[in-house]
C-alpha cells in the first residue's frame, strides 16, 4: 500500500474524480470560446511574431504603438484582427514590418483604411500568403530553440529532483546577468525572472489611480541600449539572461533553466518572448488573473489559450499555481470560512487552471502545478493541511510535476516552511520543483536546507509516518475535496460571481480588459491556420 492509498480513502478517491470532472466540464466550455476568441494583447503579440520589435519615437513599446493605433477600443477592429491588415499594407507599401510599424504608430498610415484592400479576393489572397509566411519564419525560430534546448539539455544533463528555483533580486541588465551566473554557481537549477508590467496594464492601472511598481518607460534622453535601463525581464534582457545561464550550466555540469513571472494582461506577450528567447518555463495562471489579479474572466482565458498553445509549440513548461485565496463568498456572508474551505477552493479553480492548460495543447512535461497555497504556513494546523493539500494534488495529477513554491514569510511562519517543505516532499515522490525567495548572499544556505528537506521527506515516506489513514489528515482530505466541489458547482450554476463575490462590474467598475476581449470574426485567421499546420 503507497503512502496516497492509505492517505485517500475509496469515498475520497470517488470525491475527487468528482471535482476533475466538474472542472473538465468548465475547462471545456470555457477553452473553446477563449480560443475563438482575441484580444488586444493577441494582437501585440501578432505583430512581434511578424518581426515588430522595440520602441517608437516616442519610447513606447512599438508593436503596443501600432495596436493602439490601429485597434483602439473599436471591437470590429479587433475582431478581424491585426495580420491581414497588416499584411495587405506590407504588399501595397512594399516595406518591411518594422519600417511600416513605425509608420502606422505615427499616424502616417491608417491599417483601417489599408484593410478596405481585403475586400479583393487578390489582395485578400496575397495578404494571407504574406502573413503566414512571416509566422512560419517565426515558427521556424521557435522550433530552432526548441532543437537547440534539447540538444543542450542532452550534452549538459538535466539536474537531479527536486530542483531549485532561485528568484532574480536586480530589476536591470547591468547587473542582473552576473547575479544570475552567481545564483546557478550557488546551487539553483532555476532562475527565476519577473517581467515588466506591459503598456496596457499600466494605463488601466493609472487611469484607477495606481502604479505598478515593475515598470520602466525609457525617458526620452535615455540612451536605448545603457543596461542600466534595460529591464532584466524585457526580451532584450532575458536574450542576455539566456546567453550568461547558458555559460553557467557548462560551468556547473548541468543545465540552467530560465523562468519567467508576468503581471496580468500579459499572457499573449510573455509567450512570445518566452519561445523567441528560449525561456524554459513560465508561470501563467489564468483563474489567479480572474480572482486575484482582478482581469475580465473572459480576457484571461482568451489570453492564455493563445499562449499556452504558443507555449506547447515550443516545448516551454507552464507553471499553474495552487489556486487563489478566494474570500469574495466570505465577504459576502461577512463570515470568515474554515482552512478547508480555503483550501478546497484553491483546489477546485487550480482543477480548472489544470484542465484549460491540458485542452490547449500541454502535454506530460510540459505542465507544473502549485502544491501549497502562499498561506499554508500562516493557518492552524498547517502540518495536516500541507499533507493533505500534497497528497490530493499527487493523486489527482500523478503525471504532473509539483512546484513548492516559498512565499514571502516572516516571523514563526517563515521558520515553518522547511519543516512543511519535507513535509509535503514526503507525500511527493519525485517530479517536485522547490522555490525559494533567498537573497544570493544566503542561498547556498537555503539550497543545502531544501536538499535535507527532500532528505528528510524521503526518510518519512519510506516509514510511512505522514501517512496515518485516519484522524485529522483524512478529515482534512475529506473537507477540502467537499469545498472544491461545491465551489465548483456553484460556479457551474452561478458563474463568476459565486467566486468573486460581485457582479463583475464591480460597484460600476468593469473588471481589466472587459473591453479589449471579442470572439475572432475571420476563421482563417492566419496564426491560426499556420499553428494547426504544424
Amino acid at each position: 500500500m503507497t503512502a496516497l492509498d492509505a492517505i485517500l480513502q475509496p469515498e475520497q478517491r470517488d470525491a475527487l474524480e468528482r471535482v476533475l470532472a466538474l472542472a473538465a466540464d468548465l475547462a471545456g466550455a470555457w477553452g473553446a470560446r477563449a480560443r475563438a476568441s482575441t484580444t488586444l494583447a493577441r494582437e501585440r503579440a501578432i505583430l512581434r511574431l511578424f518581426g515588430v520589435a522595440g520602441v517608437d519615437d516616442a519610447g513606447l513599446p512599438l508593436a503596443s504603438a501600432v495596436v493602439e493605433r490601429a485597434i483602439g477600443n473599436d471591437q470590429d477592429r479587433l475582431a478581424a484582427g491585426i495580420a491581414l491588415p497588416f499584411a495587405v499594407a506590407l504588399g501595397e507599401y512594399e516595406l518591411a514590418p518594422q519600417a511600416l510599424a513605425l509608420d502606422v504608430a505615427s499616424g502616417a498610415l491608417d491599417l483601417g483604411l489599408e484593410a478596405e484592400l481585403l475586400r479583393e479576393p487578390t489582395r485578400r489572397a496575397a495578404a494571407e500568403a504574406e502573413a503566414r509566411r512571416l509566422l512560419r519564419a517565426a515558427f521556424d525560430r521557435v522550433d530552432a530553440n526548441r532543437s537547440a534546448r534539447l540538444d543542450l539539455r542532452g550534452v549538459l544533463g538535466d539536474p537531479a529532483r527536486p530542483w531549485l528555483v532561485a528568484t532574480l533580486d536586480p530589476a536591470t541588465l547591468d547587473l542582473a546577468a552576473e547575479e544570475a551566473g552567481a545564483l546557478v554557481a550557488a546551487g539553483a537549477d532555476v532562475v527565476r525572472v519577473q517581467t515588466p508590467a506591459v503598456r496596457e496594464l499600466v494605463l488601466l492601472l493609472h487611469d484607477r489611480g495606481l502604479e505598478p511598481h515593475d515598470w520602466w518607460p525609457r525617458g526620452p534622453d535615455e540612451p536605448e541600449e545603457d543596461p542600466a535601463t534595460i529591464p532584466a525581464g524585457s526580451q532584450r534582457g532575458l536574450a542576455v539572461l539566456r546567453a550568461r545561464l547558458d555559460e553557467a550550466g557548462a560551468e556547473a555540469g548541468r543545465y540552467a533553466r530560465l523562468a519567467t513571472s508576468a503581471s496580468a494582461l500579459a499572457a499573449p506577450e510573455q509567450a512570445l518572448v518566452a519561445v523567441l528567447e528560449r525561456v524554459d518555463q513560465v508561470e501563467a495562471d489564468p483563474l489567479t488573473e480572474i480572482v486575484a489579479g482582478g482581469v475580465h474572466p473572459e480576457r484571461a482565458l482568451a489570453d492564455h489559450a493563445f499562449a499556452q498553445r504558443l507555449l506547447a509549440r515550443a516545448g516551454t513548461a507552464v507553471v499553474v499555481g495552487p489556486g487563489p485565496l478566494v474570500v469574495g463568498p466570505d465577504i459576502a456572508r461577512g463570515v470568515p470560512s474554515d482552512p478547508a474551505t480555503r483550501a478546497g477552493r484553491a483546489f477546485g479553480l487550480q482543477a480548472i487552471a489544470v484542465a484549460l492548460a491540458r485542452g490547449n495543447g500541454l502535454r506530460p512535461g510540459e505542465l507544473l502545478a502549485g502544491a501549497f497555497v502562499p498561506w499554508l504556513a500562516e493557518e492552524r494546523d498547517p502540518v495536516v493541511q500541507a499533507v493533505a493539500a500534497a497528497a490530493v494534488r499527487r493523486a489527482a495529477w500523478p503525471d504532473v510535476p509539483l512546484v513548492f513554491d516559498e512565499p514571502d514569510l516572516s516571523g514563526a511562519a517563515g521558520v515553518r516552511w522547511p519543516f512543511l517543505l519535507a513535509l509535503g516532499l514526503a507525500v511527493v515522490d519525485g517530479g517536485v520543483v522547490v522555490g525559494r525567495r533567498t537573497p544570493l548572499a544566503g542561498l547556498r544556505a537555503a539550497v543545502e536546507q531544501s536538499r535535507a528537506a527532500a532528505s528528510v521527506g524521503a526518510e518519512l515516506a519510506a516509514v510511512g509516518l505522514v501517512a496515518p489513514g485516519r484522524g485529522p489528515i483524512d478529515a482534512q482530505v475529506a473537507a477540502l475535496l467537499a469545498a472544491a466541489e461545491a465551489t465548483l458547482r456553484r460556479l457551474a450554476d452561478e458563474g463568476w460571481r459565486s467566486v468573486v463575490g460581485e457582479p463583475l462590474g464591480g460597484a460600476g467598475r468593469e473588471r481589466l480588459g472587459a473591453e479589449a476581449v471579442v470572439e475572432r470574426a475571420d476563421t482563417s485567421d492566419p496564426f491560426e491556420v499556420e499553428l494547426a499546420a504544424r
